[in-house]
């Protein structure tokens, strides 16, 4: 019997309408277009408006695009992840919401949280359940509506994020496509540089934590920046060497995008040149979860049936990993 490998059989995304760009940013904050341009590689970034949108408004719309897009009904669906550090609510999980809204009443959901690594943990996650043989339909989703725990007053954070996300559909191949090989990887003494204060079950919600803005990301940009550099660039470069291969052999690479200059020193750690690079952090900046399948939905149409595709990300607290798969098809 030919082994079974996971393979991304098709890719969907979705970011909102509202378009934030750093000349309205200056507007808010001691800022200016210059500033955020070169230090972060950001010109515009979406926002998810409207009363009682959450995370799985962004979800939904790429989840039913997938099904049209591989033609597959929602009740064939085994099992939906969603990786958001952003959830609709604490509980039920965002999963759960997506799964009812778009009638998918045969899946089990869950959400798995690894803040801007959460998409890949994700997409490790739901390829074993296909080795496995037990299931044959495996949506991830990676999604985030970072404006939510933004603090639009703070320039150290309010520059960098922005809403959007996109989703996956994982199923069993035997011809060799798929993903071939994964390193993940965290480490919670990195938690004290990037977090959120308030609002877990270590210091609940009170008045004195919403009036001191507790309750949006904090991070310290430099030792973030440090440690996502060295992380990012080491495992890249490490499943490369793992599986024997060179920066020919890599058709893209796929980053997380958090910083143009994070990006550019992964790539120049695995010697691949920046026309290999996937890049839209121009104009979606960094949506956490949903900055790898935006990227696989918008380079959709230039990727080939074979090609050798690595998807590194960094994340808060902190986690990191990377992804070698063999694209499973060509475009359409």
């Amino acid at each position: 019997m030919s082994k079974i490998t996971a393979a991304i059989t098709g890719v969907a995304g979705y970011v909102p309408d509202y378009v934030l760009t750093n000349k309205e940013l200056e507007t808010m904050v001691e800022t200016n277009d210059e500033w955020i341009t070169s230090r972060t590689g950001i010109k515009e970034r979406r926002i998810l408006k409207g009363e009682g949108k959450g995370t799985s408004h962004i979800a939904v719309p790429a989840v039913l695009d997938l099904l049209k897009k591989t033609n597959t009904k929602a009740e064939e669906v085994d099992l939906l992840i969603c990786a958001t550090t952003t959830p609709d609510m604490v509980f039920p999980a965002t999963a759960n919401l997506i799964t009812a809204e778009v009638g998918a009443v045969n899946a089990f959901g869950y959400d798995l949280q690894a803040a801007c690594s959460g998409f890949l943990f994700a997409l490790a996650t739901g390829s074993k359940f296909i080795e496995s043989g037990q299931y044959k339909k495996v949506i991830v989703v990676g999604a985030d509506k970072m404006s939510a725990i933004v603090d639009y007053t703070d320039r150290a954070t309010c520059i960098i994020f922005g809403d959007g996300g996109g989703a996956v559909m994982l199923e069993p191949n035997t011809e060799g496509y798929g993903i071939q090989d994964s390193i993940l990887k965290s480490d919670g003494t990195g938690a004290q540089y990037l977090h959120m204060k308030a609002g877990g079950s270590r210091k609940p919600a009170t008045i004195e934590t919403v009036q001191a803005r507790e309750h949006f990301a904090y991070q310290e940009g430099q030792q973030v920046f440090k440690f996502a550099v060295k992380g990012m660039a080491d495992v890249s470069a490490e499943v490369m060497e793992r599986n024997n291969l060179t920066a020919e052999d890599v058709a893209w690479l796929v980053p997380h995008q958090a910083n143009k200059r994070i990006i550019d020193a992964t790539a120049n750690r695995m010697g691949v040149g920046s026309e290999k690079v996937m890049l839209n952090i121009e104009r979606y900046g960094n949506t956490t979860s949903g900055t790898i399948p935006l990227c696989l939905w918008e380079y959709e149409k230039q990727l080939k049936k074979g090609d050798n595709l690595i998807l590194a990300a960094f994340g808060g607290g902190f986690t990191w990993g990377a992804i070698y798969l063999k694209w499973a098809y060509d475009p359409k």
